[in-house]
C-alpha cells in the first residue's frame, strides 16, 4: 500500500521548479503590457513601436521553438531548462541596463529564443516527471506558474515599475532567474533525450488525427487574447482607467489562479467541455468591454471572466496536443509552442494596425470576432483534437 501511493505521489518540488519556469518565461514576455507607456517614454518611442516589444519576444520564440528542439533532441533534460533559464538571465539584464530601442529589442528577441526552448520543453518534462494517470495534473502545475505570473508577477512589477522604474522590474526577474538555476540543479532529476537524437517531422505530426484541430485552436485564441492584452494599458487609458492598470491585471490574474485550479482538477475527464467553456467565457468578457468599458465596476468584471476563460488555456491546449500527438507528441508540442508565439507576435502587429487605424475601442470588437471560428473548430473536432469523450 505504502508503495503504491509513493508511485501516485506527485513530485511537486521538481514540478514547482518547471512552474517558477513558466512563471518567468510569461512574465517576461508579459511585462510590458504592464509598463509600456513608461518604457515607451524612457525609450523615445511610440507606444505602437514599444508594444513591439512583445512582438520581437514571440518571434523568437516561434523561429526557436522547433529548429532547437529538433537540434537539441538527444540533449539531457536538465542541461537544456538550464541552458533556457540562464538566457532569461543574460537576456532580462540586457533589457534593465540597455537605453538604447534597438538593443532593447535585441535583448527581448534573445528572451523569446530562451522561452522557445523551455516551452517545448516543459509540457514533455512534466510528463516525465509523473505517473501515466496523473500526467494531466502534473502539466496543470508547471501551467500554474502562467496565471501566477499575470497575478502575481504582472500587477507586482507594474507597481514596482512604477515606484521604481521598469529597469528595476527586468533586474529583478535576472536575480530570480538566477535563484531558480540553483532550486533545478538541486531537486529536478534529469532525463535523457531521444536516443536516436532525432524528433519526428512536423509533418508527420500534423498529419496525426487531431493535431492540426488543436494547432488551428491554438493559433486563433492566442492571437484574439494577445490583440487585447499587449495594448491592455493603452486601451484603460482611453476608458479613463489608466491609473487601474495593476488592479485589473490583479482581478484578471487571480481568476486565471482560479481556472487553472479547476482545470487541473476536470481535464482528464472533461478537456472538451472546458475548452468551449474557456472560449465562450472569454468572448463574453470582450462583449463586455466592447459595450462598456466606462464603467470601472464592468470592467474589473469583464476581466474577472477573462482570466476565469483564459487561465486554464495553456493546459488545455498543450495537453491536447499531446494527448492527440500520440508517439509525436514533443513534435505536436514543439509546433504548439511555435504557433502559440507566431501568434503572440501577429497580435502585437496587429493590434497595433488596428491602434493606429481605429484607436483602441476595437480590440475587443476584434477578439469577438476571432473567437467565432475557435469556437466552431473545437465543437466540430468531436472525434479527434476535442473528443467527446474527453
Amino acid at each position: 500500500m505504502i508503495e503504491v501511493r509513493i508511485r501516485e505521489r506527485l513530485p511537486l518540488r521538481s514540478l514547482l521548479a518547471l512552474a517558477t519556469a513558466a512563471f518567468i518565461t510569461v512574465l517576461t514576455e508579459a511585462l510590458p503590457a504592464g509598463v509600456l507607456p513608461a518604457m515607451s517614454a524612457d525609450l523615445r518611442v511610440g507606444e505602437s513601436a514599444m508594444g513591439q516589444a512583445v512582438t520581437i519576444y514571440a518571434v523568437g520564440t516561434a523561429l526557436a521553438a522547433i529548429p532547437l528542439s529538433a537540434a537539441t533532441a538527444g540533449w539531457r533534460r536538465k542541461r537544456l531548462l538550464l541552458a533556457g533559464v540562464a538566457g532569461f538571465a543574460v537576456a532580462n539584464t540586457v533589457t534593465a541596463v540597455s537605453g538604447v530601442y534597438a538593443l532593447t529589442m535585441a535583448g527581448r528577441f534573445a528572451a523569446g529564443v530562451a522561452a522557445g526552448v523551455v516551452w517545448a520543453l516543459l509540457a514533455g518534462y512534466a510528463r516525465r516527471l509523473a505517473p501515466e494517470h496523473l500526467q494531466g495534473k502534473a502539466i496543470a502545475v508547471v501551467m500554474a506558474g502562467i496565471p501566477l505570473a499575470l497575478s502575481l508577477g504582472v500587477p507586482a512589477g507594474t507597481l514596482l515599475g512604477a515606484v521604481a522604474g521598469w529597469r528595476v522590474t527586468f533586474g529583478v526577474m535576472s536575480v530570480i532567474a538566477a535563484a531558480l538555476i540553483a532550486w533545478i540543479l538541486a531537486t529536478v532529476p534529469d532525463h535523457p533525450g531521444r536516443r536516436d537524437g532525432t524528433r519526428i517531422p512536423v509533418r508527420r505530426a500534423v498529419a496525426v488525427p487531431g493535431v492540426a484541430p488543436v494547432l488551428a485552436v491554438t493559433l486563433v485564441f492566442v492571437l484574439a487574447h494577445t490583440v487585447l492584452y499587449t495594448y491592455l494599458a493603452t486601451f484603460l487609458e482611453r476608458a479613463g482607467l489608466g491609473t487601474r492598470v495593476d488592479a485589473v491585471l490583479l482581478v484578471f490574474g487571480i481568476a486565471s489562479v482560479l481556472s487553472i485550479a479547476v482545470v487541473g482538477a476536470r481535464i482528464d475527464r472533461a478537456l472538451r467541455r472546458l475548452t468551449v467553456a474557456a472560449t465562450v467565457l472569454v468572448a463574453v468578457a470582450a462583449a463586455i468591454l466592447a459595450v462598456v468599458s466606462g464603467s470601472a465596476e464592468l470592467v474589473y468584471v469583464a476581466a474577472g471572466l477573462w482570466g476565469l476563460g483564459w487561465g486554464g488555456v495553456p493546459t488545455l491546449l498543450q495537453t491536447a496536443a499531446g494527448n492527440a500527438g500520440g508517439a509525436a507528441a514533443d513534435t505536436a508540442q514543439a509546433a504548439l509552442v511555435t504557433l502559440w508565439n507566431a501568434a503572440m507576435a501577429g497580435g502585437g502587429v496587429v493590434g497595433g494596425i488596428l491602434l493606429d487605424a481605429f484607436g483602441p475601442g476595437v480590440f475587443p470588437w476584434s477578439v469577438l470576432a476571432l473567437l467565432v471560428p475557435v469556437l466552431a473548430v473545437v465543437l466540430t473536432a468531436r472525434r479527434h483534437g476535442f473528443p467527446v469523450s474527453a
